[in-house]
């Protein structure tokens, strides 16, 4: 029997795509659906999700592939499903009121609203019919439809409450603190008494990896020389990669542990999740000079680029958990299994060393994991043979599914990574990822006005959100800072000052949307830093830096104006900020500005490669060379009157003073 498409069917999210041939007759959101809902009076269900989730999977299948709930919901209800990654500002809204109303939030992202976008009920995944205390969605679905047809005042109600509740949220005159050093202090208690001292990271079960912790952490430890705060660190960095939430065969994280040692991964990998642990691997490396962060932090990037980079050079979103059905089947080995594939001998030593076992530690298979190691040996020739047949044997499994569309944000925060990288390895494979992403960004993602938000399959759509803006800045200045080419520092100033225009609250902070997008029932603004930084942070540390560089005051102005107003939010909750406390505490150090001037654009990779020998977290690093001397004083005016002479010379500032130029790059070294 053919299967009849639903609407989704030309649409080009491989979620919306997912869906297409479900009997369930789902619209896009668009004005169609609204006005069809409205035409016939029925209420809309949104379902809101992405393509690697894996309860959105199980949901698809228990309910929304069964003809009777399809048919229920074809009858009652205009159904639209939305790609959280697509349109993070629906998700965002909506989200926002099922935390409100539930105390919580997720995906499968369930709403009820009417024609005109009201919500009136909201939860996650619900079962196709009641367990464990769970409402069935089926039940759900009649209670809905009852109340819609018998007592619609009360549906009206709840949707006035909430808009009230939104209202009365905006109109808050928040009481806290300018910015100061307490806030600082406050966050790094808050993740002291949330730290988990025997397996490392923050909180209990479900473990989230949340990188912009521990960048945090790097900094304030550069600065104080607080040991037990680098322990908290390396103790998470190491227990993350020797949990099975690094794929040892394959590389790469995975989204977070479902348990406290970091063993049982949710097996999903996202392309923002790797990005932020190449920098925090990275970062570590810089400040401890241990070889196995940068190891891991290459491992990872070697994933990257094999699984998650197009031909084009943009970055794809993620691989999913699921294959044939089931949760993590990918990735798990019996002892048998591999012993069969390497060998007698081999294959008992492999087991030993990845403690597979035949109990099993996931549901009678074995995830790899190096839990039971005190040391982390990362340099084994005969490991990596074994590693190689073994990832060989796996790729004949079936293929996981791959979201491969190209988000410009995510794309921003992969820059970023790959940039921090090259900076520390000078390896040309990095810099050439870095690159080329941007190359694809500017080739495709940018229309005649402004930044677009996703591509795929030859299409760009939609107005880029916040989180482009920011985020891709973030990108191009970590670029810059590790190239020295100024067209990436250009670049950012452009999408700053786009940002402002498109982004400000005059009230203090940035929407999500920009002023020129689609009206939703609120315009939300994102501060939380969760599992991603928000764009309100990244975008606060991104001014900062460039006024530094700079020296605009424009920049300096709005800095300021960000980073005190987000003082006043996050006041009691610093831990979920860390991504704006590293903007925080950038404006509150002893920051360097520092200027090089050289003849030959040859010096400038050795002098980097010198510089990045130990972290420079506060300092921010301009080349002025005979090829871009014009281009740079238009970014930066008062590079004008710096001299290029016939050795490269150092100028240093800080806090507004400036040192004696000079031409010894170990003085220069000993100062910093």
């Amino acid at each position: 029997m053919t299967k009849q498409a639903n609407h989704l069917i030309h649409e080009k999210s491989p979620y919306l795509l997912q869906h297409a041939y479900n009997p369930v007759n789902w619209y896009p959101w668009n004005d169609e659906a609204f006005t069809k809902a409205k035409e016939e009076d029925k209420p809309i269900f949104l379902s809101i999700g992405y393509s690697t989730c894996h309860w959105c999977h199980v949901m698809e299948h228990e309910s929304f592939e069964d003809e009777d709930v399809a048919t229920y919901l074809n009858e009652h209800f205009i159904s639209i499903k939305v790609d959280r990654e697509e349109r993070p500002d629906i998700d965002t809204v909506y989200m926002s009121i099922c935390q409100a109303l539930t105390g919580q939030g997720g995906w499968p992202l369930t709403i009820f609203m009417t024609p005109t976008q009201q919500a009136f009920y909201a939860g996650t995944y619900f079962p196709k019919t009641s367990r464990y205390g769970r409402p069935g969605f089926l039940d759900v679905l009649k209670n809905i439809d009852f109340n819609w047809n018998h007592h619609r005042a009360k549906v009206t109600d709840i949707t006035k409450q909430i808009e009230s509740h939104f209202k009365d949220l905006e109109g808050i005159e928040t009481e806290g603190d300018s910015l100061s050093m307490a806030i600082i202090q406050n966050g790094v208690n808050q993740l002291k008494q949330s730290y988990d001292p025997r397996f490392g990271g923050f909180g209990t079960a479900p473990k989230f990896p949340t990188p912009h912790k521990l960048m945090f952490l790097l900094r304030y430890d550069e600065q104080t020389k607080d040991k037990s705060v680098q322990d908290m660190v390396t103790q998470t960095l190491d227990h993350m990669y020797k949990g099975g939430i690094f794929d040892h065969l394959g590389y790469g994280f995975s989204r977070y542990s479902t348990d406290e040692i970091w063993l049982v991964p949710h097996f999903e990998k996202m392309l923002y999740d790797n990005a932020l642990l190449m920098i925090s691997y990275t970062e570590a490396y810089q400040v401890t000079r241990e070889p196995r962060y940068l190891s891991i932090a290459m491992q990872t990037a070697e994933y990257v680029l094999t699984q998650l980079t197009s031909p084009e050079g943009g970055f794809y979103c993620a691989e999913d958990a699921d294959s044939e059905g089931e949760e993590g089947k990918f990735y798990v080995f019996t002892p048998a299994e591999i012993i069969q594939i390497l060998g007698h001998e081999k294959g008992h030593w492999f087991n030993e060393f990845y403690n597979v076992t035949e109990e099993g530690n996931f549901e009678g298979k074995n995830i790899l994991n190096r839990l039971h190691h005190k040391k982390l040996e990362l340099d084994i020739k005969e490991l990596e043979a074994c590693r190689e047949t073994l990832l060989t044997y796996r790729l004949e499994r079936t293929h996981l599914h791959k979201d491969d569309k190209i988000l410009t944000s995510w794309n921003g925060l992969m820059i970023a990574a790959f940039a921090k990288l090259y900076g520390q390895t000078q390896k040309m494979i990095y810099l050439d990822a870095a690159s080329k992403a941007v190359i694809f960004i500017k080739q495709h993602l940018f229309d005649e006005t402004r930044l677009l938000a996703r591509y795929r399959e030859g299409e760009s759509h939609f107005k880029a959100y916040l989180d482009d803006y920011a985020f891709l800045s973030y990108g191009l200045i970590e670029l810059h800072q590790s190239t020295a080419e100024v067209e990436y520092l250009e670049l950012a100033i452009q999408l700053n000052k786009e940002m402002l225009d498109l982004f400000k609250d005059e009230a203090g902070g940035f929407y999500l949307t920009g002023h020129d997008a689609e009206t939703l029932m609120l315009r939300p603004k994102e501060l939380y830093d969760g599992a991603m930084p928000s764009g309100n942070s990244v975008a606060a540390y991104n001014l900062i830096r460039l006024a530094k560089l700079t020296g605009d005051t424009l920049f300096e102005t709005e800095a300021e104006k960000q980073i005190q107003y987000l003082a006043k939010q996050v006041k009691h909750y610093e831990m979920n900020h860390t991504f704006y406390l590293i903007a925080a505490l950038f404006a509150l150090s002893d920051t360097k500005e520092l200027m090089i001037t050289v003849t030959k654009q040859e010096q400038i990779k050795e002098i980097l490669k010198q510089l990045n020998e130990t972290p420079h977290f506060n300092t921010t690093l301009l080349f002025k060379t005979p090829e871009n001397q014009t281009q740079l004083s238009k970014l930066a005016p008062y590079t004008k009157d710096y001299p290029i002479v016939d050795q490269p010379t150092y100028y240093l500032c800080s806090n507004g003073t400036c040192q004696a130029p000079t031409s010894s790059l170990e003085s220069l070294k000993n100062i910093l």
